[in-house]
C-alpha cells in the first residue's frame, strides 16, 4: 500500500482521505436502480462521494438498500420458513467480485439493477483473459491481484476460485436457478433470478445435507438433479460447465454410492435422479411425476398409446404420455420395442411414424 513515504493508488483506495481518493483517475462509484413492472425507475441510490473504502462501500450497499430484506414465506410443517429474494452471501460476493475484477484504467460505474423478477450486476470492462461465461465456475484469473489479496484477507470474498461455487451452493439450496454471467461490448453482467423453481426441495436439501454431511460439490450436484427431477449426463455436464462427462465423478462424489441418487441408461444416455426411497425417508412433499419412470414401465406406456392411436410421430407419443418425460428416453424405448418386433416404423427422418404391431 505504500512506496517509500507515499501511499500507492491501492493504499489511497483503502486508507486514504476523501480528497486523496478523488484524485484517482477512476474512483469507485456504485449505483443501485430499482425498476417497476413497466421498466420505470422507482428508486435510485448512488455511492459516489469517495468517503468510503471498499469495505465500507460493501457495508453501505448492503445496509442502505431496503429491498435486500424482502423474502418469500415457504410452508415448513406447522410453521413458515423465510427465504430471501436474494441471499446476503450472494449479494456480498457479487459486490466483492465487481470491486475486485473491474479494470481500474476504464471509466464506468458499477450498476446494480433490481427488476421485479431478477437482479442484475453490471461491471465495466470484460472478463479477464481466459475466463468466459462457460468456464467461470472452474477458472479464476485475478485482474487486480493485490486488491484481491486484501479482500480475501478481510474475508470480504471467498478464497480464489470458490466464489461461484459458493453462489451455486447457496442458490440451489433454496430452490433457485444458478447465477448467469454474460459479457457485452464493454461490461460484464451477472443475473440472479428472484423466483424459486421448486419450493419443496428447500427442506429436502436441508435434510439431505444434515443427514449425509455432503460436500459443497455434492450439494451443488444434488441441487441440480433435484431441481430437474431427472437430468441426463450431457445436461448435467453442461450445467456444471465441465469439459466432458468423465469429470462428473468428481462432482457426484459419494451421492451414487450412498444411494442418494440413482441412474438409468448407459454412457451418453445416462440419466440421474433422486432415489425415491430417500424422498420418502426425508418426507419429501414434491409432486408426482413421470420424469423418472422406469424403462420397462415406459415401454408399456408407449405400447398402450400406440395400441390406441396406431400410427404416430415421436412428438405426438411424447405429448400424450407426458411431456415431462425426456424425448430421448421415449426414442430409446421405441428403438428397444422395434428390436423386439412390437413396433414398426413408416417413413424416414422428420416424417417417421411409429406403428403398433398386431
Amino acid at each position: 500500500m505504500v512506496k517509500g513515504e507515499f501511499l500507492t493508488n491501492l493504499g489511497v483506495l483503502w486508507i486514504g482521505r476523501r480528497e486523496d481518493r478523488v484524485t484517482l483517475n477512476y474512483a469507485l462509484q456504485i449505483q443501485f436502480i430499482k425498476y417497476d413492472e413497466k421498466g420505470n425507475k422507482v428508486n435510485n441510490i448512488t455511492w459516489d462521494d469517495n468517503y468510503r473504502n471498499p469495505f465500507e462501500l460493501i457495508e453501505a450497499v448492503w445496509n442502505e438498500v431496503p429491498d435486500w430484506k424482502e423474502y418469500f414465506e415457504v410452508p415448513d410443517g406447522m410453521f413458515r420458513q423465510k427465504v430471501p429474494h436474494y441471499p446476503e452471501r450472494v449479494i456480498r460476493e457479487l459486490l466483492a467480485n465487481a470491486l475486485v475484477h473491474r479494470p481500474y484504467t476504464q471509466r464506468g460505474d458499477i450498476f446494480i439493477n433490481l427488476h421485479p423478477d431478477r437482479l442484475e450486476f453490471h461491471n465495466p470492462g470484460l472478463f479477464p483473459l481466459g475466463v468466459t461465461e462457460k468456464n467461470i465456475l472452474h477458472t479464476s484469473v485475478a485482474r487486480n491481484e493485490h486488491l484481491a489479496q486484501i479482500f480475501r484477507a478481510l474475508k470480504l470474498m471467498e478464497k480464489e476460485g470458490s466464489g461461484y461455487d459458493m453462489m451455486y451452493d447457496e442458490l440451489l439450496s433454496i430452490g433457485k436457478p444458478t447465477p448467469k454471467p454474460s459479457q457485452g461490448d464493454d461490461r460484464v453482467m451477472v443475473i440472479v433470478q428472484k423466483r424459486i423453481i421448486k419450493p419443496e426441495i428447500i427442506n429436502f436439501m436441508s435434510e439431505a445435507d444434515k443427514t449425509f454431511q455432503l460436500t459443497q460439490r455434492e450439494r451443488i450436484t444434488l441441487g441440480l438433479i433435484a431441481q430437474n427431477e431427472s437430468i441426463t449426463a450431457i445436461d448435467l455436464t453442461k450445467a456444471l460447465e465441465l469439459k466432458n462427462a468423465d469429470e462428473l465423478k468428481h462432482w457426484i462424489g459419494s451421492l451414487f454410492e450412498r444411494g442418494i441418487i440413482k441412474k438409468k441408461g448407459r454412457i451418453r444416455a445416462t440419466e440421474y435422479y433422486v432415489d425415491r426411497n430417500l424422498l420418502r425417508t426425508l418426507d419429501f412433499k414434491g409432486k408426482t411425476t413421470l420424469k423418472t419412470i422406469a424403462g420397462h414401465r415406459l415401454r408399456e406406456l408407449i405400447l398402450k398409446d400406440l395400441e390406441i392411436y396406431r400410427s404416430s410421430q415421436l412428438s405426438e407419443i411424447n405429448e400424450r404420455i407426458g411431456l415431462e418425460i425426456n424425448a430421448k428416453s421415449v426414442y430409446r424405448e421405441l428403438k428397444n420395442l422395434i428390436e423386439e418386433g412390437k413396433v414398426k416404423t413408416i417413413g424416414e427422418n422428420r416424417w417417421r411414424r411409429y406403428s403398433f404391431v398386431e
